[in-house]
């Protein structure tokens, strides 16, 4: 009997968030198509727009489906609890805390949903819009557009230039420092890519290295390096955090430790999407404590309007933590974790109120 009344509850509460789900999609995705009008450019126009748009859905769908959640769970358990269904399930010996263990049942269907779309299908459509954007704004602009970075290995830091055609990278500056961080040689090779177990092959290399008793230069038309960096992590440091995956924010994260470089931003971003995704879970608990009580004989709009001002809250609060622990280089675990145990801490109180 359980496992058909927790069946039941999860179809009330699955098709209520997919329905609120799709509302806050078509929003969002309207706010974002307008935005992307005032910026249109070059090959970058009205198809590309709505296309940009359609591959950033997935991506907006992980953001919102925390607040979707909330408001599915207390749109779906509210219209159980007007029908008296959940009273009646009370009266037949079903405790608060065995539907809470059923609701959540669904919460985590919905975080399973959610982690997959967060980290499969979310960050590479959106890496494939963002660069999919740029290259049509500035594929006449030669100068403006390229994707030059920065990455460091050990004593050892390295410029590399836009891809080549006939490499995976074009020109390469290497600047080599010493323990006393003193610089020992700068060096530049015309084209460079990484070839079979990941060894670099320069062409064209001239090396100027520093001598106390001189300057000597050294010249190769070929050459091979090896550096503790592979194509992974280069292409992940020119992609934004939010367009990486778990996988790759926690491979960049190593990265930057092992080379003592700032990796607060990417954890702020890791530790944001696992407490992002286990909140998907807290939020029907939540919703279960509301349905009680006044709730239980209020309309849709009552319980819409609580759950829109808790999502609201939370995005928000998440928002400026995440950003305000960067800005004042608070801890990134407590700052991503905060709303989400503040939530856990009111949905636990909440619930031991209830009689």
């Amino acid at each position: 009997m359980t496992g058909i009344l927790s069946q039941y509850m999860m179809r009330a509460i699955v098709a209520t968030t997919a329905l609120v789900l799709l509302v806050l999609l078509a929003l969002a995705g309207l706010f974002e198509f307008i935005a992307e009008l005032d910026d249109t450019r070059g090959d970058y126009q009205t198809p590309q727009a709505v296309l940009y748009t359609l591959l950033r859905l997935p991506q907006l769908a992980f953001e919102m489906l925390p607040v979707a959640a909330l408001i599915g769970a207390l749109l779906g358990l509210g219209g159980l609890a007007g029908g008296s269904e959940i009273i009646v399930m009370r009266s037949a010996g079903l405790s608060i805390l065995r539907l809470s263990g059923m609701v959540a049942l669904t919460g985590f269907t919905l975080l399973i949903f959610t982690g997959l779309l967060g980290e499969f299908i979310g960050p590479p459509l959106d890496y494939y819009a963002r660069n999919m954007r740029m290259e049509s704004r500035f594929r006449q602009d030669d100068d403006r557009f390229g994707k030059a970075t920065w990455v460091k290995d050990g004593s050892v830091f390295l410029h590399l230039e836009r891809v080549s055609t006939e490499f995976d990278f074009g020109s390469i500056y290497l600047f080599r420092f010493n323990e006393a961080n003193e610089l020992e040689a700068i060096a530049q090779a015309e084209n460079s890519g990484i070839g079979f177990n990941d060894q670099w092959i320069l062409q064209n290399f001239r090396e100027t290295r520093f001598h106390d008793d001189g300057v000597q230069v050294v010249a190769s038309s070929l050459i091979v390096e090896s550096f503790d960096i592979d194509a992974e992590v280069l292409g992940i440091s020119l992609v934004k955090p939010q367009s990486l995956s778990a996988r790759g924010l926690f491979s960049y994260i190593g990265y930057l430790k092992r080379n003592s470089l700032d990796s607060g931003r990417y954890e702020t971003e890791l530790w944001y999407r696992i407490s992002r995704t286990t909140t998907v879970m807290i939020m029907p608990v939540l919703a279960l404590a509301f349905v009680f009580g006044s709730l239980r004989t209020g309309g849709a709009g009552a319980r819409l309007m609580i759950g829109v001002v808790i999502g609201l809250a939370y995005y928000l609060a998440s928002a400026m933590l995440a950003n305000s622990g960067q800005v004042f280089d608070l801890n990134p675990a407590v700052v991503a974790w905060l709303p989400s145990l503040v939530l856990l801490f009111i949905t636990v109180i909440a619930l031991n109120r209830i009689r």
